[in-house]
C-alpha cells in the first residue's frame, strides 16, 4: 500500500529537507542492523494481487473508487488508474499448508471484488496487461483521483517533459506518442514477498536476481498491447519506459532507469540498494515526517522509517527490497515484482512456489550465486525471457547454457521442491503447484503462448478488435473455471458475443498501413499507388506527417480522361488536383459519429488526424466490415433463440 501523504516538493528547501530525514533514515536502518533490532526467528510470506476492472463490452472500467466504498474493507486498496485494483494478503508463516492458504485467500477476495462489480454491469479479469485496453482510456481523466498519484505523475512530467516515445519491437512493432505517464497503469502484476533475515539477505537477494529470467519464463502472461504482438511479457518493456525520466544527451554518459534491474550483485548488506538508490535517483517526492529517528532509536523504540519507504517506492527494482514493521518489530523483505498478473490464481501460486521454492533451496546447491555466475549474464537472461518466453537460452553458472525448458524442468524444480519441503511446506502442496509448473513448461504453454495462439487464429476470420474481445472474454471465463492456462483451449469466435459496434472507436477499425503520397508528387505514381495497393484514397502529407490534402481514385480518372482527350498534357503534380483541407476525424471520436459525419457530407473517407497529425484513415470498406460481421452476429443469435 502506498503512503497516501506525499507530495511535490514545492521548493528547493523541501527538498532538501526531506533528503536529510532519508540520510537520517539510513543511519537508523544500520544502526538496528548492527544492534540486531530484526527478526530472524519467523519467516513470513505475501502477496499483493493487482487486477483489471472490466465492463461488459471487455473494456477498462473506472469504477475502483465506487467499488471501494461499497467494499468498504481495508485490504483493498486503488492503483495508479481507475480501472485497476490491489487486493493486500495477510503475511502467513512459510510453512505447512501456506501455499493452498494465500491461493484460497485470493480467491475470497477477488470473489468479493467480482460480486460488487457485478452489481455495476462489469466483471475482473487477471492479466499483465489488458488485450482490449486503448490509447484512449489512458487519458489522465482515468488517474485515480487521490493526491499521492497526482504528484507521482507531475515528478515524472517534470523530470521527462510531458511528451515522450514509446518504442517496443516484437512480432509487430509499436511507436507511439504519450503525454502521460498513465501508461504505467496498463500493467497488472502479482507480487510476491519473502521475509528474510539480514543475515541472509545478500545471497537470498542476489538467487532473486540469479533466477528472476527463468521463473519469468516459464509465467509470461502480456504479449499484446494495442493490438501488437510484442514481448511474451511487454509488461517489462511498457514499465521500463513509461516512468522513464531520463533524457538523452550528447555523451556516452551512463544512465539508470528508475525502472531498473540492478547493476552488480550485492556484497554486505541490504543498505548497499538504499545507498545505490539515494545516489542514482533524484528525490522526487516528499512528505511533512513527524517521527524523530534518532530519538526512537535512543529510547529503543522502531520507527517507520517514511522517508525511506517513500523514496524507494519512486524506484522500481524488479527484485525490491522491503522495511516492514509487524508487532513492533521490525523485518526485511525482498518483493518480486516481475510476475504477471494471471492466468488464473491457481497459476500464479505455482509461480510464486517456484520463486519461493528456489530461493530457500538454491543456496545449499549453488552457494554464493556471484561466485559462479556474472551479473551481467543473470540481468541480460531476465531481459531475454521478457522477450522470448520459454523459447529463451540462457547462460547459466560456470557459463552453461540451457535452453528454458531443460534448465526449469532438469535443474530448478527439483530445486524448488527441495527448498519447500525444507521450510517445512506440506508435501501435497508442494507437488500439486510445482507438477503445475512442470506440466505448462513441458507443454510451452505459457499465458502468453495461449493469447498469441488464439489471437492468431482469431484474427484470420474476424477483425482486430473483434478478436480482442473474444480472447478477454475467454480469459475471463477460463479464470472463473481455475483450470492452469495449460489445460485451456484456444479462444474462439463465439466468445466474442460482447462486441458491440456502437462501443467501437475510430482509432480501432481504421486503416493504420498508410500509402501516401507529398503534394509535389506527380500523378502517375498516385495511380500506381492506387492499382498495386488495391487503394481508392490516397493522403496528401508533408514531411512532418502533416495532412495537407487527399486525392481520390475519381479524380485520377478524371484527370486521366482529359489526358485522353488532350485537355492536359499529363504533367499535372498532386497539388493541382487534391483537396486541400479534406475533413477528418480525431482516432477517439466513437464509429458512429464518423458514420453520420461521411454521411452528411456525402464523402467516401475520413484521413484520421492527431495532434495535427496523420494516423490512419478511415473508408466505406471500413463499415463495409462492420456491418458484414455485426450481421453474421445477429444472425447468430436469431439461431441461437
Amino acid at each position: 500500500m502506498g503512503d497516501e501523504r506525499v507530495k511535490l516538493p514545492e521548493s528547493k528547501e523541501q527538498s532538501q529537507q526531506f533528503l536529510k530525514y532519508l540520510l537520517r533514515d539510513v543511519r537508523a536502518m544500520r544502526k538496528m542492523l548492527d544492534d540486531g533490532w530484526f527478526e530472524t526467528d519467523n519467516v513470513r510470506i505475501g502477496a499483493e494481487q493487482e487486477l483489471c476492472l472490466i465492463d461488459n463490452y471487455t473494456r477498462p472500467a473506472s469504477r475502483a473508487m465506487d467499488l471501494l466504498q461499497s467494499i468498504d474493507n481495508q485490504s483493498f486498496t486503488t492503483e495508479l488508474a481507475q480501472f485497476n485494483l490491489e487486493a493486500n494478503l495477510t503475511p502467513l508463516l512459510f510453512k505447512d499448508k501456506c501455499l493452498s492458504s494465500m491461493e484460497t485467500q485470493i480467491l475470497q477476495k477477488l470473489d468479493t471484488v467480482r460480486d460488487a462489480i457485478n452489481k455495476l454491469n462489469g466483471d475482473i479479469t487477471l492479466v499483465g496487461v489488458l488485450p482490449t485496453i486503448r490509447k484512449s482510456d489512458l487519458s489522465i481523466d482515468n488517474l485515480t483521483p487521490l493526491p499521492r498519484y497526482r504528484a507521482l505523475c507531475d515528478a515524472i512530467n517534470k523530470l521527462r517533459g510531458e511528451e515522450y516515445d514509446l518504442r517496443i519491437q516484437g512480432t509487430d512493432e509499436l511507436l507511439m506518442r504519450f503525454n502521460t505517464p498513465l501508461l504505467e497503469a496498463c500493467n497488472t502484476g502479482f507480487q510476491v514477498h519473502l521475509q528474510v533475515s539480514p543475515d541472509e539477505f545478500v545471497q537470498k537477494y542476489n538467487l532473486a536476481q540469479a533466477i528472476a529470467g527463468p521463473v519469468l519464463s516459464c509465467a509470461v502472461n502480456s504479449p499484446l498491447l494495442f493490438g501488437k504482438r510484442l514481448w511474451a511479457e511487454t509488461r517489462i518493456a511498457l514499465f521500463h519506459q513509461s516512468v522513464d525520466t531520463r533524457k538523452v544527451g550528447d555523451h556516452l554518459r551512463d544512465s539508470s532507469p528508475r525502472v531498473t534491474f540492478g547493476n552488480q550483485w550485492l556484497k554486505e548488506s541490504i543498505l548497499e540498494i538504499y545507498q545505490e538508490d539515494i545516489a542514482r535517483y533524484r528525490v522526487i517526492l516528499s512528505s511533512d515526517i513527524d517521527e524523530d529517528v534518532d530519538s526512537m532509536i535512543e529510547e529503543g523504540t522502531v520507527p517507520e522509517l517514511r522517508a525511506l519507504q517513500i523514496h524507494n517506492g519512486t524506484v522500481y527494482r524488479w527484485n525490491r527490497p522491503c522495511y516492514g514493521v509487524s508487532n513492533g518489530k521490525p523485518h526485511l523483505r525482498i518483493e518480486n515484482r516481475v510476475f504477471p498478473s494471471g492466468p488464473t490464481v491457481t497459476d500464479e501460486i505455482a509461480n510464486a512456489a517456484f520463486w519461493l521454492g528456489l530461493l530457500n533451496g538454491m543456496g545449499d546447491v549453488y552457494g554464493n550465486i556471484s561466485d559462479t555466475m556474472d551479473f551481467d549474464d543473470a540481468k541480460m537472461n531476465f531481459f531475454a525471457a521478457s522477450k522470448l518466453g520459454l523459447e529463451t537460452k540462457f547462460r547459466w553458472i560456470d557459463d552453461k547454457r540451457y535452453t528454458a525448458v531443460d534448465l526449469i524442468c532438469e535443474e530448478l524444480l527439483p530445486i524448488a521442491v527441495e527448498g519447500l519441503l525444507k521450510a517445512g511446506v506440506d508435501k501435497g502442496d508442494a507437488d500439486s503447484y510445482l507438477d503445475i509448473i512442470g506440466e505448462r513448461t513441458e507443454a510451452g504453454r505459457t499465458g502468453s503462448y495461449w493469447m498469441i495462439k488464439s489471437y492468431n487464429s482469431l484474427s484470420k476470420k474476424v477483425s482486430r478488435e473483434q478478436a480482442l474481445t473474444a480472447l478477454t472474454n475467454a480469459m475471463v471465463k477460463n479464470q472463473k473455471k481455475g483450470e492452469p492456462i495449460h489445460k485451456w483451449g484456444l479462444a474462439k469466435v463465439d466468445d466474442m458475443e460482447t462486441w458491440q459496434p456502437s462501443t467501437l472507436l475510430v482509432e480501432e477499425f481504421m486503416t493504420t498501413d498508410l500509402f501516401t503520397v507529398q503534394k509535389d508528387d506527380i500523378l502517375e505514381l498516385v495511380a500506381n499507388l492506387i492499382e498495386w495497393r488495391r487503394i481508392r484514397y490516397v493522403p496528401v502529407e508533408d514531411d512532418s506527417k502533416h495532412l495537407v490534402g487527399l486525392v481520390t481514385m475519381r479524380m485520377v480518372f478524371r484527370e486521366y480522361n482529359d489526358i485522353i482527350h488532350q485537355k492536359t498534357d499529363g504533367s499535372t503534380s498532386v497539388d493541382e488536383i487534391m483537396i486541400k483541407n479534406p475533413i477528418t476525424i480525431h482516432p477517439e471520436a466513437s464509429i458512429l459519429e464518423a458514420i453520420e459525419i461521411m454521411d452528411e457530407q456525402k464523402i467516401g473517407c475520413l484521413p484520421v488526424v492527431k495532434n495535427n497529425r496523420l494516423v490512419g484513415i478511415i473508408t466505406e470498406q471500413n463499415y463495409m466490415t462492420i456491418t458484414k460481421r455485426l450481421l453474421r452476429l445477429l444472425d447468430k443469435k436469431r439461431l441461437q433463440k
